[in-house]
């Protein structure tokens, strides 16, 4: 899987991160279930090591289940950066299995959001398992997991995104500060 793994479009997105931090945008990062988990976790390594304005909607439970209680699923992402201000300066990051399908019901919400993105004129940049998914359509760059194994198309990807993220915070053009670990001697 790693030897498959487009480095140019990881280099694409390591410089897209970087213009969105020295025009002082923003970073949003979207996902659901495991893929969430990871966008709340990417938030901390993009703010503490790469020194980007970084959130997660995911992060704010109450807020999230309020909006899906009263809005709905599918635009609860869209209404979150509607409040945000989304705009052009900033960075839409989608972490996700499928990138998103609302023929088959599948992450509504990511489609919608990424759709409110274009309209703002906002960068797009995801790591996905899937290349039929909304988000490896519209994205300025997204990088795909390569399947290997058509059995284990989710944990592949969801691990994968910590990887790609991983190396996305410590490239020469990002990466901010030194990591605890790294800076002892």
């Amino acid at each position: 899987m790693l030897a498959r793994l487009d480095t140019a479009a990881i280099e694409r997105m390591a410089a897209i991160l970087a213009e969105t931090r020295s025009r002082g945008g923003r970073l949003f990062l979207l996902g659901v279930g495991g893929s969430a988990a990871n966008a709340s976790h990417a938030v901390n390594d993009f703010r503490k090591i790469a020194g980007i304005e970084a959130y997660a909607p995911t992060d704010n439970v109450s807020e999230l289940t309020a909006r899906t209680n009263d809005e709905g699923w599918a635009t609860v992402f869209e209404s979150w950066l509607q409040v945000s201000k989304l705009r052009a300066g900033d960075c839409l990051f989608v972490f996700s299995v499928g990138g998103g399908d609302v023929e088959r019901n599948a992450s509504p919400n990511l489609v919608a959001a990424l759709k409110y993105g274009r309209e703002v004129g906002s960068k797009i940049i995801g790591i996905v398992g899937r290349d039929g998914g909304y988000t490896a359509k519209v994205a300025d760059v997204c990088a795909i997991i390569p399947t290997v194994n058509p059995v284990h198309v989710t944990p592949h990807a969801e691990a994968f995104q910590a990887v790609v993220w991983h190396l996305l915070v410590s490239h020469p053009s990002l990466k901010a500060v030194e990591t605890k670990w790294e800076s002892v001697r």
